[in-house]
């Protein structure tokens, strides 16, 4: 039998304490989307116990489905289970609150004073960090996600067809999914979790229970009413930018723009990157090719989705195309709104459809589906990781390639070395001591900076 979640006048915890906890959250997204999933684990599940494993993983595996940086997503999700609307609202804010603030200010200074010695070395140090993290990541969802031969069989399946064969993300998770489907109906206890309510990690029970129902229940009249608003608000801004800057500015030409990549996100960052590059650098000249190349480099090492990157190609674009306006107001108004038409989708596809995704719960078929999507996205952050070490600890790769094989290696006689031995204390830090990430990542930036200063070759 389900049981019912609070009345929605109700918070699930204290609205004030749930602010506090986000914006703690918030200040620990780095390493892209595999350590921000870790940091909420740790917080929301781990340690503070508010809400179930299954559940949550469940909650992410919807994400997984959806346009989108899924981290974000998710704390939205985990956010509306927890304070209702206003909850989602706030935790998807805050989400990406010090990203923005971080890359605006980042956008101006590149813009400003160009590449400097001193931020390159501090950026430098945090590069490896992020692929301990990230490998961090792996081993906590894996150990839990992975409780059968046969669901780390999907996720090394995964690995290979990502690493090895360039398998298009959203194939991967397609067969993942059709795959856990079959299991079920041949070996229903392989992908099924066990216990019936259970916590899904020891400790005691989660105030959100994996068994129970939130009480904000799907309607017509629900759906229509977040619709509507939702969709007033993604658009009024380019509207707005539209009737006072004109169709072919580059204010609307990016609330445009943007708008449309925001819907077709599958997969993650990098499977939009190349496309926005190619628009951006070669359609519209906003940047160049050495410009997105360091853009992407800021977002790595800035709190927040990678996704976020968008924001510093709009303030270049903006600052170089500002029409009427100072070329400084026009970067900050062209990064602001393209960071809003780039995030209040993620708002309105979990308001909209969490409520639909809590009532198929107790669905197995689709249960069974998303177990098996979840087993290869361990193999999916795995991938993450590889690609991360690659060009973090390494000059140069080479590509193997033979049919179908397109195998991404180092090119072992270019290692960083400096890089290498930041990434093994981070490691020793984090597997060793169980620093926080936030620690790991001050350590990481002092060691770079360091090492930048005393001249040696950190990038």
């Amino acid at each position: 039998m389900t049981t019912t979640e609070p009345p929605a006048t109700r918070d699930v915890v204290p609205f004030g304490q749930a602010v506090k906890a986000w914006f703690t959250i918030s200040l620990q997204t780095f390493g892209g989307p595999a350590g921000q999933i870790a940091v909420m684990q740790r917080h929301l599940v781990d340690e503070r116990r508010w809400i179930g494993q299954r559940r949550f993983l469940h909650a992410l595996n919807y994400c997984m489905l959806l346009p989108g940086p899924e981290a974000q997503q998710l704390a939205i999700y985990v956010g509306w289970l927890l304070n209702g609307i206003r909850g989602g609202l706030v935790a998807g804010t805050l989400f990406v609150l010090p990203g923005l603030v971080a890359l605006l200010a980042l956008s101006a200074v590149y813009v400003g004073y160009g590449d400097t010695h001193a931020v390159t070395a501090v950026f430098a140090g945090l590069a490896p960090a992020v692929v301990v993290i990230v490998a961090q990541a792996v081993w906590r969802v894996g150990s839990r996600a992975l409780t059968n031969k046969v669901l780390v069989g999907f996720a090394v399946v995964a690995f290979v067809a990502l690493a090895a064969f360039g398998v298009p993300f959203p194939v991967v998770i397609a067969f993942a999914a059709l795959a856990g489907w079959a299991v079920h109906r041949w070996r229903p206890h392989l992908v099924t979790a066990g216990g019936h309510g259970g916590n899904g990690t020891d400790g005691p029970a989660p105030l959100i229970r994996d068994d129970a129902l939130h009480h904000d229940s799907p309607s017509a009249r629900r759906a229509a009413t977040i619709l509507a608003v939702g969709l007033v608000a993604w658009f009024a801004p380019v509207t707005l930018v539209a009737a006072t800057t004109g169709i072919g500015s580059v204010y609307t030409q990016q609330g445009l723009f943007f708008s449309g990549t925001a819907v077709v996100t599958f997969g993650g960052a990098y499977a939009v990157l190349a496309y926005v590059a190619q628009r951006a650098v070669e359609d519209y000249g906003w940047l160049s090719a050495g410009d997105m190349v360091r853009g992407l480099a800021l977002a790595e090492s800035t709190p927040g989705p990678l996704i976020m990157v968008v924001q510093f190609v709009a303030f270049l674009g903006a600052y170089h195309h500002p029409g009427s306006l100072d070329p400084w107001v026009a970067g900050v108004v062209g990064s602001l709104l393209t960071t809003w038409v780039t995030f209040v989708p993620c708002f309105l596809f979990i308001l909209l459809g969490a409520p639909y995704v809590e009532r198929l719960r107790t669905n197995h078929s689709l249960s069974a589906a998303l177990t098996g999507i979840t087993a290869a996205v361990v193999g999916v952050i795995a991938n993450l990781g590889l690609y991360f070490t690659v060009h973090t600890l390494f000059v140069d790769s080479r590509t193997v390639t033979g049919g179908p094989l397109r195998l991404e290696l180092p090119e072992m006689a270019t290692v960083r070395w400096i890089p290498l031995g930041i990434a093994v204390i981070a490691g020793v830090l984090i597997f060793r001591f169980k620093w926080s990430v936030l620690r790991v990542l001050g350590v990481s930036a002092l060691l770079g900076l360091a090492a930048g200063l005393a001249g040696l070759p950190i990038t």
